[in-house]
């Protein structure tokens, strides 16, 4: 994808969860390079445009393409290549609890078309690399920390080499030592890789600290704010 093209755009877009309109109007263009947070309140509707760009939640109003691929009637039979060019990171992590770090990975890479054994273990070595947590490949999740789940989990996410990681509350399980350590290294991803960023936070101290474009859910809006605003009025914190 040109550089110069947005990796993902919407115009005009209303964002739905369920049936119910939670965001009206979204403008929002995220480029190759960029680091975005998108933050509110708990039930502002945060989620709910990340689940519209994964094409989870169908795109109805508006216009919307994310990685090339038009949201308005997307094809079902498309959400899974467009859902390849996508990292996604959850809070809950979302492991198999019953396989190896190893079988993690693996089960991704034959769910997305990889045939290769070679191929793909060299993946997974190297995607283990990135995130420091190469020795523990035979480990299952319930023998890792939080943080070291989290860092499997975005391991997992590189491992189809996305051109956006989307973190949907990604420190929320951790405490803000393992917090930093992600935060830390979701940025360098951004930095070395050029990978774009969308991060779904409610935590102020994120993205003061690690400063990126900020869109605030507020009254059923979404709107980006100005470097330096006071970017909300923090009983976010909730």
């Amino acid at each position: 994808m040109d550089n110069l093209e947005p990796v993902i755009s919407f115009r005009g877009a209303d964002i739905n969860n369920g049936e119910e309109k939670v965001i009206y109007g979204l403008d929002m263009e995220v480029y190759r390079g960029d680091f975005v947070y998108i933050v509110g309140k708990v039930g502002s509707g945060k989620t709910s445009i990340i689940r519209t760009m994964t094409a989870e939640n169908p795109l109805k109003e508006g216009e919307g393409k994310v990685c090339g691929y038009c949201l308005n009637g997307l094809r079902s039979r498309d959400i899974p290549y467009l859902r390849r060019k996508l990292g996604v990171v959850f809070q809950d992590f979302q492991l198999l609890t019953d396989r190896t770090v190893q079988d993690n990975l693996d089960f991704v890479l034959r769910a997305t078309g990889w045939k290769d054994r070679n191929a793909m273990d060299r993946r997974i070595e190297d995607v283990l690399r990135s995130v420091d947590m190469q020795t523990k490949a035979h480990k299952k999740p319930h023998q890792l920390s939080g943080g070291e789940q989290q860092r499997i989990a975005i391991a997992r996410a590189l491992l189809n080499t996305p051109e956006v990681i989307l973190a949907d509350e990604p420190t929320g399980n951790l405490d803000s030592e393992t917090a930093e350590g992600i935060l830390t290294l979701l940025t360098s991803i951004n930095r070395e890789k050029g990978t774009a960023v969308v991060m779904v936070t409610h935590n102020r101290a994120i993205f003061e600290k690690y400063p990126g474009r900020v869109f605030l859910c507020k009254d059923e809006r979404c709107t980006e704010q100005k470097r330096g605003e006071e970017v909300i009025d923090l009983a976010l914190n909730i």
